[in-house]
């Protein structure tokens, strides 16, 4: 999986769950992704994103820890 390789690349810390072998994992997705088996979903502070690019998790990841850093500091 491009996406897995390219977050791994960037240090990344990264959770899976096949959802094939999980029931709750695939209903997350099928919620997610309008009843769709779709991956990679991902989910960043609570943002999922349905087939994202590298980009696109990464800018997640950017907004969700300057969030968390804005938050620790008011």
């Amino acid at each position: 999986m491009a996406l897995e390789r390219q977050l791994q690349v960037a240090g990344v810390e990264m959770m899976f769950r096949n959802i094939w072998e999980d029931p709750d994992a695939a209903a997350f997705v099928r919620n997610c992704a309008a009843g769709n088996e779709i991956v990679p979903t991902v989910e960043v502070g609570g943002a999922v994103m349905v087939n994202p690019t590298s980009d696109e998790v990464m800018s997640a990841i950017a907004t969700h820890q300057a969030a968390q850093l804005s938050g620790e500091t008011s």
